[in-house]
């Protein structure tokens, strides 16, 4: 009898482990969106990943928004982020390659980004795989056109970020006040790549990461 059971047990095991990787399948499997449907502000609703520091700022950032427009190639959009943390602002602008439903950069490190399925009609949830060097980094964003995202939206973006195997989401107070478009813009790819370069800051943004999520949540 006991026999029976261990099987039993067994077998409910494998079909439970089978249907989260059936689900997660569904979960993490790209959509296809042209470059029409990438142009104009997306507004930052929230997200995880484990580049060092990310989570830090993540805390300290109240609010972000995207602008994406067209350029004279193609197959090249121009990309201007806008954040306000601490309390002050500020805008980065880089060119990005998009074509086949996924936006690359390729220099100075490397940068692939697709996207996901989202319970959010006006919603985009984009995961990223990042390498600099020797190091690889992954990155789950979600962006809305409103403030105003359905909780069952949230609740996928969570369950793709346990999928991934990354953290919770940290996600954005709807409500803060958002930055203007009169912000100077400074060239935004050298920066974050002095940050993914930087071997010894990275030990100590991961140390700060930690401090925050202890302390915040």
């Amino acid at each position: 009898m006991k026999c029976v059971a261990v099987v039993w047990l067994s077998l409910l095991s494998l079909g439970g482990s089978a249907s989260e990787s059936s689900r997660c399948d569904v979960l993490l499997k790209p959509i296809t969106i042209s470059n029409e449907e990438m142009l104009g502000r997306w507004l930052y609703v929230g997200g995880s990943s484990n580049i060092p520091g990310s989570r830090s700022l993540a805390h300290m950032m109240t609010s972000v928004w995207l602008n994406l427009t067209a350029t004279a190639k193609s197959n090249v959009l121009n990309l201007v982020q806008t954040q306000r943390m601490v309390g002050q602002c500020s805008s980065i602008a880089y060119d990005v390659i998009f074509e086949n439903s996924t936006m690359v950069i390729e220099k100075p490190f490397y940068l692939k980004e697709v996207y996901l399925p989202t319970e959010c009609s006006d919603c985009l949830v984009a995961a990223e795989d990042i390498v600099s060097g020797t190091d690889e980094f992954t990155s789950l964003l979600m962006f809305s056109r409103s403030r105003n995202v359905p909780p069952a939206a949230l609740e996928m973006l969570r369950d793709q970020a346990e999928c991934l195997q990354m953290v919770p989401p940290i996600i954005l107070d709807p409500n803060s006040e958002m930055c203007p478009d009169n912000i100077p813009r400074s060239e935004g790819l050298s920066a974050l790549n002095s940050l993914l370069e930087a071997k010894t800051g990275q030990r100590v943004a991961r140390f700060l990461d930690a401090i925050f999520d202890f302390f915040v949540n």
